[in-house]
């Protein structure tokens, strides 16, 4: 009985220690959460109004400043699960061919200053001041050309080319590396089991020290599914020589034509041809062909595909 009591009071004391060590974490949070104190908090940089034909030089401009800010723990915490994000126009910033964009710590602390809460309180910022140089690089339209792989799911097909968004785009960079260039490709990608239609969105990957005006572009895939469609075709021989007929066995071939099944009742038998090439260099067996122009069909094979022959004068 003491063993048993003597358990129980140590359970229900660490029931008690627990409870009491929650309690105080979430005195301790709800402090920390009303307590003023500083805190780094990185700002996202977007630029626009930077011309086409304009390159900045050194390391360019920065995209991310750190800032480090004062205010009550709780708004610290909301600038850090959502980083606030700057958008700075440099038009009025470039003049000319060439010069230095260069944005004051006052400036830079006033435009910062205008994203935080009015509790918020700037204390620095990292870095302080935004310099950079810039230049005038030459412009040039080239064509797109995919790199992606396309796989597609069982019993489906493409419905003709992939289709980008856009053909051609403007490089920008130094001249003499801009005459070795007339395509950009997109970024090599492998894309498997596509069964329906499909809008890709696909990086550009020009070289390096060339700029484009856009990062990427998007790629249409039309998927179908698609059946198959078995007809028997008569056959016939070609460049037979004059004065002679052929005999062929067997006289018919079975042909199998891919289809999708949209344009399955727009293929029919006169759309397919089966001929034989008669050649002199061939004693025993011919190899069948089919011809078709039809657009809905996407691939055919026929049985057999060879067949005996008899030539006779």
């Amino acid at each position: 009985m003491r063993k048993k009591f003597q358990h129980k009071f140590h359970w229900t004391d660490l029931v008690t220690y627990l409870f009491f060590l929650l309690l105080a974490a979430c005195v301790w949070y709800g402090h920390a959460m009303h307590s003023v104190r500083n805190t780094r908090v990185p700002v996202i940089v977007n630029y626009t109004g930077i011309p086409g034909t304009i390159a900045m030089g050194g390391e360019g401009l920065p995209d991310t400043i750190q800032v480090e800010i004062r205010d009550a723990g709780q708004r610290l915490n909301a600038y850090l699960r959502e980083p606030p994000h700057l958008t700075v126009d440099l038009h009025s910033y470039v003049h000319g061919e060439k010069g230095t964009i260069h944005i004051t710590a006052d400036d830079l602390r006033r435009k910062i200053s205008d994203l935080l809460q009015g509790t918020s309180r700037l204390i620095a910022t990292t870095p302080e001041e935004i310099s950079c140089t810039y230049y005038t690089v030459r412009e040039k339209t080239v064509r797109i050309v995919s790199d992606v792989q396309l796989t597609m799911a069982n019993e489906y097909q493409l419905v003709g080319e992939p289709q980008l968004s856009q053909t051609s785009i403007k490089i920008f960079g130094n001249g003499a590396q801009l005459e070795t260039i007339d395509s950009i490709y997109t970024e090599r990608r492998e894309i498997g089991n596509l069964s329906d239609t499909t809008t890709i969105r696909v990086a550009l990957a020009p070289p390096v020290g060339v700029r484009v005006e856009k990062d990427s572009i998007e790629l249409l895939v039309i998927a179908e599914r698609f059946t198959e469609k078995k007809i028997t075709l008569p056959l016939r021989a070609e460049n037979v020589p004059a004065g002679y007929t052929i005999r062929l066995f067997p006289r018919e071939v079975e042909a199998t034509l891919r289809v999708g099944m949209s344009h399955f009742g727009q293929v029919s038998d006169q759309d397919v041809v089966a001929v034989c090439h008669y050649s002199a260099e061939r004693k025993d067996k011919l190899d069948v062909q089919l011809r078709y122009t039809n657009p809905y069909i996407t691939d055919a094979w026929v049985y057999p595909a060879t067949v005996e022959f008899i030539l006779e004068q």
